[in-house]
């Protein structure tokens, strides 16, 4: 997958190249500790994945691009564990070729957002199992799968999100990266601790049957967003956005 040149609409136009060392990319997305940001991607009618009911319906080329940088840039990567199933995760790791972007030599990391303690086996194989955010209701069973220390309880049955990403940040992982699903994107609106969502609109239109990129019942109040700025691929017409919460 080539990676795309790129132009910067807002706020100062100009063109950001593909670059191997991604700088001028890295230095749009800097990521400050302490802010926790989403990145998601969807279609230009609201779809957050197509007919394999995967978001990699969506991706291109562009997209694949800042969710390199984004990467490289984070300490920890949270998920919802229905997310890494339905995805597919395992370990993750920084990109090839952007370590000189990572804001630490420590390794990226991975932790897991669930109700009920149990996470894809798949993110547990290896020399770096995840982090598990659960309540005391899934303790447990998290921790039969990864060592205790690795279990965040907080909360008793829905985790209390807030109170785990101040666990992250008293473990010096401040920079938070999430990459959804849906129903974690909307807990951490409801939360109130979502600064920054990072959204690739891709040139798709996917008809009524693919959820958004918010789903669940949880209730909150409107939200303004500020835009930080925004991408174009004039080559896939693929819109690249940064906005401030």
């Amino acid at each position: 997958m080539a990676a795309p040149d790129l132009n910067l609409l807002v706020p100062d136009p100009r063109p950001v190249p593909a670059d191997d060392a991604e700088a001028a990319l890295a230095e749009l997305y800097r990521h400050e500790p302490g802010v926790v940001r989403a990145n998601m991607v969807s279609s230009v009618d609201g779809a957050a994945w197509g007919a394999t009911h995967l978001s990699g319906d969506l991706n291109d080329a562009a997209d694949y691009r800042v969710f390199r940088v984004l990467r490289a840039l984070a300490d920890i990567v949270v998920v919802g564990a229905g997310t890494a199933r339905t995805e597919r995760y395992d370990q993750v790791a920084r990109p090839d070729g952007l370590a000189h972007l990572a804001p630490s030599d420590a390794p990226l990391r991975l932790a897991l957002v669930t109700r009920s303690g149990a996470v894809p086996p798949s993110t547990t194989v290896g020399d770096r199992p995840p982090l598990i955010i659960t309540g005391s209701a899934g303790a447990e069973v998290a921790r039969s799968v990864v060592p205790a220390e690795n279990v965040l309880v907080h909360g008793t049955d829905a985790p209390d999100l807030r109170s785990a990403l101040g666990e992250l940040a008293d473990r010096g992982l401040t920079r938070v990266l999430t990459e959804g699903g849906p129903h974690l994107l909307a807990s951490l609106l409801a939360a109130g601790v979502l600064d920054e969502l990072c959204l690739t609109t891709t040139a798709l239109l996917e008809g009524p049957l693919p959820g958004r990129i918010v789903a669940g019942g949880e209730a909150m109040p409107q939200r303004a967003a500020t835009l930080g700025h925004l991408l174009h691929d004039p080559a896939a017409h693929t819109l690249l956005a940064r906005w401030i919460l």
